[in-house]
């Protein structure tokens, strides 16, 4: 039986002709060779599998062959190429520097630089993964590479050309080697084929290319798998079933599905996706590449950005047809969205479905598609009339609760009402009775608006989120707007308003001003003389900067607090009155030790410190 040997040892360039993809190198080097005029050192790098070691190979025969021919090709026929072809060149070296990067296997290459060549005119050192050398093997290595002996050459070759150091590539003449192209490969695996008498289909061809990504030797490994799998018959169905790829169809059948809105479809095809154990952030990202590709499909000048077959580009071109170049943004940047939140999101399938069912929704009108029952109302407008709907006494009883994170005496006050009434209710039924009357109902009003359960400390911000999700708290006044607001209304509010306005307004502030919001939360401001407020500042730094901001602030609170009257104060704290923040476990056991109607309720209730 014959040795049998794979396709990228076999088939591996002998010639620069012969090279795939890389004409311009392979160009210079020829040149060099018939002028002479070569240099001492080479930096050949490049992604894997492009042909990098290949033409070194072929350089360093093609500079020490004999007669060489009118295009700067080896003549294969002289001593000097024999012995290359037959692996028994003396002249020629070729070192690892994966397992030889030490500064004693550097030390021996210097040693052998010292011979000059028996037969042929240079010694030339081929030196692989050149980037795998340890620091002391490169700094051992530079002299010589600056200053080598006229009859050596060095030619390095690495994938990672940012890992040598800079005095090193200073020294050397640089070539960049690029990726295939898909056309490039199927025509190199075309050539390949029609040698070993195996037939293919252009799709199979064109699926094993952009397996490969760009490296013809993982184009030819993964064509040799697929000729083994497909007994030298190499079909499209084969193929992405041995290579389990998503086939591309599928991405068709979703675009033209969502084109007609018809989002269950849509699902049902997404499950049966799945079902072939197909992950769906892998269908999110092929979605993205033809979508991309489609979108390319639509003008003649970026036809040539596809890099696939005729027989895909076609299909491209006919799904382009039917797509508005508006249709292919948005679901472009839809998908990207989902891309970028696929690892961190704990139900990845549901976001795959939303992904999905706002891509069948671009198209649709507002108003149309529920009568169908193909597929739901536009979300955005289902949004609205829920938050249209919701009821605004939601909002005042959100505005009762207590902020007990920040602001201990608030809290104090609104737990101590919930303390009393709970005990109170806890020791008898005769209270209960009494209040059930007159001024007793009056009485229980307060402790009927406070939500018991959401006592827990460390709870700030619930009551502004409440307001945020209604549409109904005053944003943050523009940069711009400075001057005094004058709303025309006098209304009268407590401090206790006042300070939920204050929060609120820490936690609407712009991103970049998170810093000083968190700062400001833990200020205290006070009602000096109504409506005069006056904010007390730890240190000259901060007060700075919040004064550069205070017509900001001002006309934030005349807006939230609807009186146009308001003054804002800001001064340096004296050193009596700089406190030490309290943690809220301390806070929560203040409250315990002052007062013991909250000390029993925490003890009925089980109030915990969040």
């Amino acid at each position: 039986m014959k040795e049998y040997i794979v396709s990228a040892r076999k088939y591996r360039p002998m010639t620069f002709d012969s090279v795939v993809g890389q004409a311009a190198l392979t160009t210079t080097l020829k040149n060099a060779v018939k002028s002479g005029k070569l240099a001492h050192a080479y930096l050949f790098c490049g992604p894997r599998g492009v042909g990098k070691t290949t033409c070194a190979r072929i350089f360093a025969k093609a500079i020490n062959c004999q007669n060489p021919t009118a295009e700067g090709e080896a003549c294969n026929e002289c001593e000097s190429c024999k012995a290359f072809n037959e692996q028994r060149s003396y002249n020629i070296f070729e070192l690892d520097a994966a397992s030889n990067n030490s500064v004693e296997n550097i030390k021996a290459l210097m040693e052998q630089t010292r011979i000059p060549p028996q037969v042929g005119k240079y010694k030339v050192f081929i030196i692989d993964e050149v980037h795998m050398l340890s620091t002391a093997a490169f700094n051992a290595f530079l002299k010589t590479l600056e200053e080598p002996p006229a009859h050596v050459i060095f030619i390095l070759a690495t994938t990672e050309k940012h890992k040598i150091l800079p005095t090193i590539i200073s020294r050397c003449q640089i070539y960049d080697f690029e990726r295939m192209t898909v056309p490039n490969i199927i025509n190199h695996l075309k050539m390949v084929a029609d040698k070993e008498g195996i037939t293919y289909e252009e799709e199979a061809l064109n699926v094993i290319a952009e397996k490969a990504d760009g490296g013809m030797r993982d184009a030819l490994s993964v064509f040799d798998q697929a000729a083994s799998f497909c007994q030298g018959n190499i079909t499209y169905k084969k193929v992405i079933e041995d290579l389990n790829v998503l086939d591309a169809d599928n991405y068709f059948n979703i675009i033209d599905l969502c084109l007609e809105n018809k989002a269950a479809d849509v699902m049902v095809l997404l499950n049966n996706i799945i079902n072939k154990g197909f992950d769906g952030g892998h269908l999110i990202n092929g979605l993205a590449v033809h979508v991309r590709n489609v979108m390319m499909a639509k003008d003649e000048q970026t036809l040539p950005l596809l890099q696939a077959s005729a027989s895909q580009t076609e299909k491209y071109k006919a799904q382009a047809a039917k797509c508005s170049s508006a249709f292919l943004y948005k679901a472009l940047r839809i998908i990207n969205d989902c891309d970028i939140n696929y690892r961190q999101s704990s139900n990845k399938r549901l976001l795959v479905e939303l992904t999905l069912i706002e891509i069948a929704q671009i198209t649709q009108p507002d108003d149309e598609g529920a009568a169908s029952g193909r597929c739901p109302k536009r979300l955005k407008s289902l949004f609205k009339r829920l938050m249209g709907e919701r009821p605004k006494a939601a909002m005042q009883v959100a505005a009762a609760e207590p902020s007990v994170n920040r602001h201990t005496a608030i809290a104090k006050h609104n737990a101590e009402k919930a303390a009393e009434s709970v005990v109170s209710a806890s020791e008898g039924s005769s209270t209960d009775n009494s209040m059930s009357n007159g001024d007793g109902a009056k009485a229980a009003q307060p402790a009927m608006t406070t939500n018991l359960r959401k006592l827990k400390l460390g709870s700030i911000g619930k009551t502004f989120a409440n307001l945020r999700r209604q549409g109904e708290e005053p944003q943050m006044v523009a940069e711009q707007d400075v001057e005094v607001v004058d709303n025309g209304e006098h209304n009268t509010f407590t401090e206790d308003e006042m300070l939920t306005q204050w929060v609120g307004m820490c936690n609407r502030m712009p991103q970049q001003m998170t810093g000083i919001a968190a700062r400001m939360k833990n200020m205290m401001p006070t009602i000096k003389e109504f409506p005069n407020i006056e904010v007390v500042v730890d240190n000259e730094i901060l007060l700075e900067e919040i004064n550069k901001i205070k017509g900001r602030i001002r006309n934030t609170l005349i807006k939230a607090l609807r009186n146009s009257d308001i003054t804002l104060t800001l001064r340096l704290a004296k050193p009596e009155e700089i406190k030490r923040i309290p943690t809220n476990r301390e806070r929560f056991d203040e409250l315990k030790n002052t007062n013991k109607a909250f000390e029993r309720l925490s003890e009925i209730l089980g109030l915990e410190v969040s």
